[in-house]
């Protein structure tokens, strides 16, 4: 395989390379062994929410079939597997009851990966609030989940941390905010309904308190983590925040200052206040008392509560001042007063993958990398998600020979080295995915895996483009 010039020494040393799942797209099981429900098992009921009504009972069965999945991954000479784990199958009601099978599981996927040399990064929280807390007292919307979520995380601490050394809290807060509560394109689905088909929700203040509450909960499981287990643990925690790019469209004043608006409301949102301790001043001018604030004791628990930064990239869109009035009815994606694009005089920003939002810009890359380098202190970086889908449908001999993935990784791969050459401080890679599995909403019409699923027998059948990670990742005999 061409690899572009990139190998294991092109990297600093030490430098990590792993794959990426999470909880509910993989493991299957959703209703069995235990498990309580998510308000993604519960979303997912409504009609016509997913794809040919996909559901993640069964997915890809990871929970039966981890030992070859992990087998995958070591004969592919990957480094570390991170994955997630569901909070409603250690609590099924969300806090005080343990699920003992639930924990059985964690603990056999945890020890076969450390046999296998695999090092496990655990991530607390992918998109899956236990649904007794959505239904007890409306989830990420009352404070009263900080305390629950920091509850769940000091029991992960304390039964895996002696063996898990890199923990996060949070994946795509951002998302779970946005997309749960400013458009309900996501769980549990609430928005005005302006922006959205939604039965109840506000898009101007519901995805502000969630974030606001995502990050005090980030911040109480960090502060748990710290006072209780990390010196003795040796571990480290962090959070991983998706980051899209935002190019200006042109280089006039005014699309410069959108596409700033758009970085402050999208990865500033959360970096902002655990690097600054509070939010972007963008953000504070435009949202004004919609935006909840934190009080002097919050501050001093939110600011510095991450060892590294996750970041999710894949993708860059041009941005440019629409020169419109205000809404009539206040939404947080309304409030960025933005305009997308993704051509520029005709000319697409890069090649469109699969999934409609997903265009192939590896430079984007870089800019992210580069951005949070200058932006935010030159923080530890694991970019933590990358990769890109083909169709569900797509056959297995045409899903094997998934060149355009190679091609959108190399891409990427380089981009990333040029910031690191240039002094950011990324320390790992994490592609996404190991496997097909359920995209959410796309249900099993898209394949992030760099491993083929049959899913009439769940059979695992690496592609072209884990071979070329295979080769890449190949360490030299010195």
């Amino acid at each position: 395989f061409d690899t572009g010039g990139l190998s294991r020494d092109a990297f600093p040393k030490g430098f990590i390379f792993g794959t990426a799942t999470s909880a509910y797209q993989v493991e299957g099981m959703a209703d069995k062994e235990g498990r309580g429900p998510s308000i993604w098992d519960a979303f997912i009921k409504n009609p016509g929410i997913v794809a040919n009504n996909g559901t993640g009972e069964v997915s890809v069965d990871q929970y039966h079939r981890y030992q070859e999945d992990i087998d995958i991954m070591s004969k592919l000479n990957f480094d570390a597997y991170r994955f997630s784990i569901s909070w409603s199958r250690i609590f099924p009601n969300g806090r005080g009851k343990v699920n003992w099978k639930g924990v059985a599981y964690y603990n056999r996927l945890i020890n076969y990966l450390l046999k296998r040399g695999i090092t496990p990064y655990a991530n607390l929280y992918h998109y899956d609030l236990p649904l007794a807390l959505e239904q007890e007292y409306k989830g990420l919307l009352s404070e009263r989940v900080v305390k629950d979520f920091a509850d769940y995380a000091d029991f992960c601490f304390k039964t895996f941390g002696d063996r898990v050394k890199n923990w996060m809290t949070f994946n795509e807060p951002r998302v779970v905010a946005a997309l749960g509560y400013d458009n309900g394109f996501f769980a549990p689905g609430r928005c005005s309904k302006e922006y959205g088909n939604c039965t109840a929700g506000d898009s101007g203040t519901e995805p502000y308190i969630a974030a606001h509450h995502l990050i005090l909960s980030h911040a109480a499981a960090v502060q748990r983590y710290r006072q209780k287990y990390q010196e003795k643990q040796k571990g480290r925690i962090g959070i991983l925040l998706d980051f899209v790019w935002y190019e200006p469209l042109t280089h006039s004043k005014a699309d410069n200052y959108a596409a700033q608006r758009a970085r402050d409301f999208h990865v500033g949102w959360f970096i902002h206040p655990i690097v600054y301790g509070e939010y972007p001043r963008t953000m504070q001018s435009i949202v004004g008392n919609r935006l909840p604030k934190f009080t002097k004791e919050e501050v001093k628990m939110v600011k510095g509560s991450i060892d590294f930064v996750g970041i999710n990239q894949y993708t860059t869109y041009y941005m440019y001042d629409p020169h419109k009035p205000k809404a009539k009815v206040p939404g947080y994606q309304q409030d960025w007063n933005a305009g997308f694009a993704y051509e520029k005089n005709g000319v697409p920003i890069g090649p469109r993958a699969h999934s409609y939002w997903l265009y192939n810009v590896p430079w984007g890359m870089y800019k992210a990398l580069m951005y949070i380098k200058k932006n935010y202190g030159n923080p530890t970086v694991v970019l933590s998600e990358n990769g890109m889908d083909d169709p569900g449908n797509v056959t297995l001999p045409k899903g094997l020979h998934d060149t355009t993935r190679i091609n959108f990784y190399k891409g990427y791969l380089t981009q990333l080295k040029k910031a690191v050459d240039e002094g950011a401080n990324v320390v790992g890679y994490f592609a996404w995915s190991l496997l097909d599995n359920f995209e959410w909403r796309l249900g099993y019409t898209s394949r992030f895996g760099i491993v083929y699923v049959d899913y009439s027998n769940l059979k695992r059948y690496p592609k072209m483009s884990a071979y070329w990670f295979k080769q890449l990742l190949e360490r030299k005999k010195h």
